[in-house]
């Protein structure tokens, strides 16, 4: 008998944690049950996801920089491809942003259910309007100051601190570079088995999920006074669904202002590798595909996509951020937090460095985003609310990372005129008989 797939194992365990907390608030004692007996299973895959969080931004960042080798590859096609990647995701995360403050799929949850989850979590809350307050009292360019941590491992002791955290990774991967490389091969080597570690680890956790939704559904049933959160949260999946939908037609619109090629021919070089990344939700998976799409069906030149398209399935993951933004302020809608222009302005820029330190790999972006919710003040609680419709929009987004690396590819590959005619001419070809 076959398999049956994570995400699908996801999908059940909301349903049973759902149904069983409604059949268990037909019992006096199931709340109290529920509570006492259920609910620490959801804690714990909480904690777990938050226990990796930094080491998965060192190990992948830290990788991803080094991998590079060579610095002078970042003058001109290196730096081209570096701003652009930067400038699509702080454009995904702003889409995020605007369509989550349009909808506001987490105003539709009524008073009363707000009021409770507030009640349950408010230290969270406290804590938050606290640093909100610090922030409101702060000058200019603090932000630019508290990048720049003191001591790595103080900095490394919280979440709140993660873009101390990627400017160290950052920094560290630079000087790994510069180093001659037979004295950096034993830290290069290190770094690269610690982030085959983080990634078995992140296997490992994943394999748990089912059962740490179950839990977290369960708990939030019967803490909640009414099912009005359901409702949100079909807001909520369908405005990242959109944006996704946003972000691919933005794809399609700067190949054609950019590299004068239609959007059809675009869509149908990449479609491969796009539904490749939707049933793996990896692109790293996916990578190999992509790279034979883009050189023989899209007329990149291989040493202009060799380099574009491995750099991108570790910084580029404009769907990743997306997400990461819209789930952010959805959950502070959910407690009735107001955030401030600044501290969505300081989602952007956390979301967009969180994104570079996410592995190519199914659920990473939720450990990620323990980091912008830490960031902002959010309770970390807050991912029982998305939890349950986090595979499926893994599915969606990777789709958009991958359509992003391959735009972008073709983007440098014109800007260095190394962009030419497809190798294939049949389009209706299939990847799978090759």
């Amino acid at each position: 008998m076959k398999k049956l797939a994570l995400h699908w194992k996801i999908l059940l365990g909301m349903v049973f944690g759902v149904v069983f907390a409604l059949i268990m608030t037909n019992f006096s004692f199931g709340k109290e049950f529920i509570q006492d007996w259920i609910k620490p299973f959801g804690k714990i895959f909480i904690n777990s996801l938050k226990l990796i969080a930094i080491p998965l931004i060192l190990a992948a960042l830290i990788k991803g920089v080094s991998d590079l080798k060579d610095i002078s590859k970042l003058s001109k096609m290196g730096g081209r491809t570096i701003v652009i990647y930067i400038f699509t995701t702080v454009l995904a995360v702003s889409i995020g942003l605007l369509l989550v403050n349009v909808v506001k799929p987490g105003n539709s949850i009524s008073e009363e259910t707000r009021t409770e989850m507030v009640k349950n979590y408010s230290s969270n809350t406290t804590k938050y309007k606290e640093t909100a307050k610090k922030q409101k009292e702060s000058g200019p360019l603090q932000a630019l100051e508290d990048l720049v941590p003191q001591n790595i491992f103080a900095a490394a002791t919280s979440n709140r601190n993660m873009l101390q955290v990627i400017f160290f990774a950052v920094f560290f991967g630079i000087g790994l570079i510069l180093i001659p490389e037979e004295k950096g091969k034993t830290v290069k080597n290190f770094f690269d088995g610690f982030n085959e570690v983080i990634l078995k680890m992140v296997d490992l956790i994943m394999l748990a999920a089912p059962y740490g939704v179950f839990a977290l559904l369960a708990a939030l049933v019967v803490e909640s006074p009414s099912l009005d959160l359901f409702k949100a949260l079909g807001w909520y999946a369908l405005t990242v669904v959109f944006g996704l939908i946003l972000m691919i037609v933005v794809y399609n619109i700067l190949v054609f202002l950019l590299t004068r090629k239609k959007p059809s021919f675009f869509m149908k070089g990449i479609s491969p590798a796009q539904l490749l990344a939707f049933s793996t939700s990896s692109s790293a998976a996916t990578l190999p595909v992509t790279l034979e799409r883009v050189t023989e069906h899209l007329g990149v030149e291989e040493e202009v996509a060799s380099f574009v398209l491995p750099i991108g399935a570790t910084i580029n993951m404009d769907g990743t951020s997306l997400y990461q933004a819209v789930a952010a302020v959805f959950i502070a809608q959910a407690f009735g937090m107001d955030l401030t222009l600044g501290t969505q302005l300081g989602i952007i820029a956390t979301a967009t460095l969180a994104s570079i330190g996410s592995a190519a790999v199914p659920g990473a972006g939720m450990v990620m985003l323990v980091g912008v919710l830490g960031y902002a003040g959010i309770p970390e609680a807050g991912l029982a609310l998305i939890f349950a419709v986090d595979r499926p929009l893994d599915m969606c987004r990777t789709v958009v990372n991958v359509t992003g690396d391959a735009a972008v590819s073709m983007i440098v590959a014109k800007s260095v005129d190394k962009l030419g005619e497809p190798h294939v001419k049949d389009w209706d070809d299939n990847y799978s008989k090759k």
